[in-house]
């Protein structure tokens, strides 16, 4: 009991270190576990991450070398996330996406990555390695993790055969299948309305002034009164197309996987206007209180082919390490659709990264659009 005290006191950062060094002998604690044990004075480490991400299984080796996981926050958004550090929460490392990692940059809240201390940078994608979220005024300020798509996901057995004939986004803004669909509740769904209507990708992301105004009021309203709801919560979405309350909604690479699963017949459409990809990674913030020695574990172990193994088996979703798709299942490899991920990165639309201005400026403006149908 007095051991249990003991080690319990070094975690907890109420003994000094020469009080440690005393007692360690006495209460069979080796020195070797002296170090590991005194970074909690340091405090633990804390992550924002994603809902589903706070499993050992992405983290295994850093569970491995540190005996438990790091404290998680979890949120739904990185919109969510920027405000709550801002607001003081401290937190070490966070999880966006390439398009949203300026964000916390340009908020003075993150810290340059130092790859060499990183075991598994070098098998990384190289396409990865310099993407446009990856690397900032030279420094790199995220190491890419996980990837996927966004594109739209349907039933096939209940949607009108000349959707799956010539697959478009416009399903989204079609009053026929009004109480049919299910959008994402983000602001790309204006900016997909204005690819809908002809405006290259690269010219919606970036819509500012009485252009955003007029592509939110008319691209935003239908999309907001043709779906039969806004989708936050992935699950809910994909309970909703299990069930067949709707035949089509924005997804990505995980809900068609589940789906199959269950032997429901869901395929995942390549629209005409072009499908999505994205990828999301961790990045490190000055606001925790974590030794960084426990954050580049953290990431390092979630950039290994390990993690990459379980993220493609798991979810359907494409990992950073080249080696991941080398250890995972070759028939959960094939079940992707994915034969070389490096052509597919070149072929589909990356997310971009607006300006802080232009990034504010859409929030509000779904945020309106939203709120005209309340």
């Amino acid at each position: 009991m007095q051991r249990v005290k003991f080690i319990d006191r070094m975690a907890q950062g109420k003994l000094s270190r020469r009080d440690m060094l005393q007692s360690a002998g006495a209460f069979g604690v080796g020195l070797i576990a002296l170090p590991r044990l005194a970074r909690a004075q340091g405090g633990p480490l804390t992550c924002l991450e994603w809902g589903g991400y706070d499993a050992e299984e992405y983290v295994g080796a850093y569970v491995s070398k540190h005996g438990a996981l790091p404290d998680f926050s979890i949120f739904s958004g990185e919109e969510e996330a920027l405000a709550k550090v801002r607001a003081g929460f401290a937190a070490d490392v966070m999880h966006p996406c390439n398009y949203s990692v300026s964000r916390f940059v340009n908020a003075g809240l993150v810290t340059e990555i130092d790859t060499s201390k990183l075991s598994n940078w070098a098998d990384v994608f190289p396409a990865l390695q310099t993407a446009e979220g990856v690397v900032q005024d030279g420094k790199v300020v995220m190491a890419p993790a996980d990837w996927g798509n966004s594109s739209i996901a349907y039933r096939s057995d209940l949607i009108d055969p000349a959707f799956v004939a010539d697959p478009t986004w416009a399903i989204f803004y079609d009053e026929a299948y009004a109480g049919k669909v299910s959008m994402l509740d983000n602001e790309v769904a204006f900016q997909i309305g204005a690819m809908v209507g002809g405006m290259p990708y690269d010219e919606a992301y970036k819509l500012s002034g009485a252009a955003l105004e007029e592509a939110a009021k008319t691209w935003g309203a239908k999309a907001v009164n043709v779906s039969r709801f806004l989708w936050n919560d992935p699950s809910e979405v994909q309970q909703a197309m299990a069930s067949g309350e709707i035949v089509a909604a924005y997804a990505w690479n995980d809900l068609v996987k589940n789906l199959k699963a269950e032997g429901i017949p869901v395929e995942y459409a390549k629209p005409k206007e072009g499908m999505f990809t994205w990828f999301c990674g961790l990045t490190m913030l000055n606001s925790g209180k974590a030794d960084p020695a426990l954050a580049y574990d953290f990431i390092d172990a979630w950039l290994s082919p390990e993690t990459g193994k379980y993220l493609i088996e798991s979810s359907g979703y494409g990992h950073a390490n080249m080696k991941s798709f080398e250890v995972a299942d070759p028939a959960e490899v094939a079940a992707m659709g994915i034969t070389d991920p490096e052509a597919m990165m070149g072929s589909s639309i990356l997310f971009r990264t607006p300006t802080d201005e232009v990034q504010v400026e859409h929030n509000r403006v779904w945020g309106d659009i939203k709120a005209l149908k309340m």
